[in-house]
């Protein structure tokens, strides 16, 4: 029997069984990125807001394994950037980036980033992706490019660039740099990292073997108003949530 909370978006919560609910939530996020291989040494982070102090987040201990990350080991932090609960220090990057973009987007329960390699090498073409496949309407006219890249990112003033340029995306291109989800849940947002890394990974190899055919304006949009709501992202992604639960249940201590 599965020890985390269910996962129905429409179950009423206390405040304290919705905290519950989503830091377990992401330190599952943290074990699937771990296990597709979305880590690449210290860098990328997942947050999640807190459903009471809606202006701090949890977030990954800087330094730690997203293979090892369990719900006791998040972080609270504010958006002044102060550690509230917690003993191991905040990535600088992930504050300034997931600060902003929570500040900007009440909507926003989650965000995901990391260095995946398929996001990365995409991110090199300072261009959007086309509605190729399916799975690539998901992100028709759903997705920005964000191309002002300038190095690391430790100033909150360029994550609230990125936030801007998200203006109500699901998702960011950041060039030269990797891939960028937000989602009303934890679910949601991983879902929209994983298939969007995928997604990449398609087009690359789509336009080494040749030319692609593109799907149609119209039939894009109307794919994606099939496949990528809010509702699509978050059931698309609980059969990744139903395996990571048994295949690792002690993220949830």
């Amino acid at each position: 029997m599965s020890q985390l909370v269910p996962a129905n978006p429409f179950v009423e919560r206390t405040p304290d069984e919705e905290r519950t609910h989503r830091k377990r939530r992401l330190a599952a996020a943290f074990r699937i990125f771990g296990r597709f291989g979305f880590d690449e040494g210290v860098a990328g982070h997942i947050t999640a807001r807190d459903p009471e102090r809606t202006d701090h987040f949890w977030v990954n201990p800087f330094g730690m394994s997203f293979k090892q990350i369990k719900a006791s080991d998040l972080l609270l932090v504010s958006h002044d950037g102060d550690v509230v609960e917690g003993s191991w220090p905040v990535n600088r990057a992930a504050f300034a980036i997931h600060s902003q973009i929570h500040a900007a987007r009440p909507d926003v329960v989650a965000a995901a980033h990391s260095h995946s390699k398929f996001g990365r090498a995409f991110s090199t073409l300072g261009r959007t992706l086309e509605p190729l496949t399916q799975d690539s309407c998901i992100f028709h006219d759903d997705h920005v490019l964000f191309d002002d890249y300038t190095g690391v990112v430790d100033d909150p003033a360029e994550g609230k660039r990125i936030a801007h340029s998200l203006g109500g995306a699901k998702a960011a291109i950041l060039v030269n740099h990797g891939l960028l989800t937000v989602g009303k849940s934890v679910d949601e947002a991983l879902f929209w990292f994983v298939t969007m890394e995928r997604t990449c990974e398609v087009e690359l190899l789509a336009r080494a073997a040749g030319e692609p055919r593109i799907i149609t304006p119209e039939v894009a949009r109307a794919t994606h108003d099939q496949v990528g709501s809010d509702l699509a992202g978050w059931f698309s992604a609980q059969p990744l949530f139903d395996w990571i639960e048994v295949a690792e249940p002690d993220l949830v201590d």
